[in-house]
């Protein structure tokens, strides 16, 4: 996780009011990428082109007809990951990722392909060089973990 300046390096934002929601740290992933709607739009995208590529036909196959469920599972679980409010975790427990993977089958081109969809989102929603590099090598190993076969 990146790290925000510490406590009094600097002015930094207005205190929130008692009845506003706390503002993600600025320094997280989740705030560089706008907050929930960067990573809506970043999702969005990522489940656009898999719908619409044919270089993505495998992966997509893995999913249901309808995508809205997987967009907002993935909009959740990317939100904690990322730094953010923890709605995936609030609403399903433990994200258990490799347990609910294993009743598909999932190899190297399906993690191929998951992952140049996603680096194709990153790079049309025009996410910083470094951060989506970041992203990428972190997602990578998580989709590596997926594999079963």
């Amino acid at each position: 996780m990146i790290s925000a300046e510490p406590p009094g390096s600097s002015s930094g934002p207005p205190t929130p009011s008692a009845d506003a929601a706390p503002a993600p740290e600025a320094g997280t992933p989740f705030a560089r990428l706008g907050g929930e709607p960067g990573v809506r739009a970043l999702v969005d995208r990522f489940y656009d082109l898999m719908d619409l590529e044919p270089a993505y036909a495998g992966i997509r196959r893995l999913h249901p007809s309808t995508l809205e469920g997987s967009r907002d599972k993935l909009f959740w679980f990317l939100c904690g990951w990322l730094g953010g409010p923890s709605h995936y975790v609030d609403r399903f427990g433990h994200p258990r990722l490799r347990a609910r993977h294993l009743p598909y089958a999932i190899g190297i081109a399906e993690r191929d392909q998951w992952m140049a969809c996603m680096i194709e989102a990153l790079r049309e929603e025009a996410v910083e060089a470094s951060l989506a590099k970041r992203l990428a090598e972190a997602l990578f190993g998580t989709a590596d973990w997926m594999r079963n076969r």
